[in-house]
This record gives structure tokens, sequence and C-alpha cells, in this order.
């Protein structure tokens, strides 16, 4: 899943795509370099983010979707939102998948809304929200707490008749330094859930403050970490750099053959 970032702020410079020229030059690349879909972004989850108005990332959505489609129009494309009625916009604008870092949490209509429009949903781990998670990482053991949020909001989604469900642990979404590494190292841990498992560590702090680097020297260190978690079961990258993930899956499948 190629990262394409419609924002003027998210955390990785290399992300982002605001004109309709760059969207277009970027997806083409990841679609040459081997990306399996596209993750578009029009609000920056990262922490401490500006919050915006859900018109403003509507209108950001509506060009990533339009680039998108114009360079590459049999591309599978989530649309990364907490809001349902930006969820709703970009289906109907030609979204296939809606991931929601909120994990319904920041819209309590966001459940009922995918289950109406029939798309398969990202269900990620998040306390709070961009502007306060950082602060909300007391848990009793973060990788059983984790899994048992995910699986009680799994087990709603599929009561309502969401057939496809994707986890994702969220590193670095409320969680401590430390704490990305415990989920990491106990990874294998959710597929109890019974659902395709997304990992997105893409030049996040894991690796950054781990390693004293800054997000643009952090691609090997994503590698590392990407490879860890194919080892452990990953079906999912959600990344930056579609080219080295790529690389990483068919060599970890040719190991795993």
């Amino acid at each position: 899943m190629g990262i394409l970032n419609v924002t003027p702020d998210s955390f990785f410079a290399g992300s982002r795509a605001a004109e309709l020229d760059d969207i277009c030059r970027r997806t083409l690349a990841m679609k040459e370099q081997g990306a399996d879909m596209v993750d578009i972004g029009g609000y920056s989850s990262r922490p401490g983010a500006e919050d915006i108005p859900a018109e403003e990332e509507m209108r950001r959505l509506a060009l990533g979707l339009e680039g998108v489609r114009r360079v590459w129009p049999e591309a599978v494309i989530s649309v990364d939102t907490f809001r349902s009625q930006v969820a709703r916009f970009a289906v109907e604008h030609g979204a296939d998948i809606i991931n929601d870092i909120g994990g319904g949490d920041l819209d309590p209509d966001m459940f009922a809304t995918v289950a109406e429009l029939k798309v398969p949903y990202v269900l990620m781990h998040m306390r709070g929200t961009p502007q306060t998670m950082t602060g909300l990482t007391d848990y009793a053991d973060v990788t059983a707490d984790v899994v048992k949020d995910l699986a009680f909001k799994l087990a709603t989604l599929r009561q309502l008749g969401v057939a496809d469900v994707i986890v994702d642990p969220g590193f670095g979404f409320a969680k401590t330094l430390e704490q990305n590494f415990e989920l990491m190292r106990e990874l294998e841990a959710f597929h109890t859930l019974n659902a395709p498992l997304l990992v997105g560590v893409s030049r996040k702090s894991m690796v950054t403050r781990t390693l004293g680097v800054t997000p643009a020297e952090a691609l090997n260190g994503t590698t590392v970490l990407n490879t860890v978690a194919l080892m452990k079961g990953a079906d999912i990258l959600r990344v930056h750099d579609v080219r080295e993930a790529r690389e990483a899956v068919e060599l970890i499948s040719k190991l795993k053959q």
C-alpha cells in the first residue's frame, strides 16, 4: 500500500503531493515500483497535527482521487479518513477502501456508514486524537489491550455486515517507543483476530528516534522493520517507499515457500 498524502504538513515531505501534476507523478512511480494499492490521505495524522474542516479534507481528496484515476484507472484506492461524511464522499468519488485511524471512535457514524457503503475497512487502533494521543499511552499490557479493543470492534462491524475488515495495530498512535517494539515483537498475537493484518511503520518515530535519524534518513530502518513484520505474518505493508517494500515482500515470500 503506497502512501499518497495530499497534505502540506505530513511528517515525511517525500510523501506530500498537493498539486495535480505531483499526484500523477507520484502515483505513476508507485505503480511502476510494484504497489498493489494507493492510500490517499487528506488529513495529517502526525502527533500534534493541525485539525482541518471536513470540507478542506474532501477538497484535497477529490484532487487526489482525480490524479490517481487519471494515470492508473484500475488502481485499488484506499482513503485515509476518520470522518463518515468524508468516507461517503470518497467512495462516491471512486475510493475502494476506507482506512480509519480512529477505528470508529472519532465518528460514531463511521461503522454504519461503512456497512452501508459495502466497502472494505481498515480498523486501526488509536486512543484520543492526533492532537491528544501522545498522552494516552497507559496500558496494562499493550498487545493484549490492543488486540482486545480490535476484537470488540471487529465483532461489532461483522454484526453490521461489514464483511471485509483489515486490522492495524496502529504503530505510533497512542504508543510509546517501547510499546511500539513490544507490539512488533508480539505481532503474531493479532492473527487471533482472523483478519488480514496491515502494518504501517514507514519512516515513523520507532525508526527515527531509535536510530537518531530524520524521516528522510529512515528508509533502511523501515525496511528492517517491514521485513520483521512480514516474517511475523503481516499481509499488507503501508509504505512511503514502494520499491524497497516490494523487494522485501518478494524475498520473504521466497523464503516461506
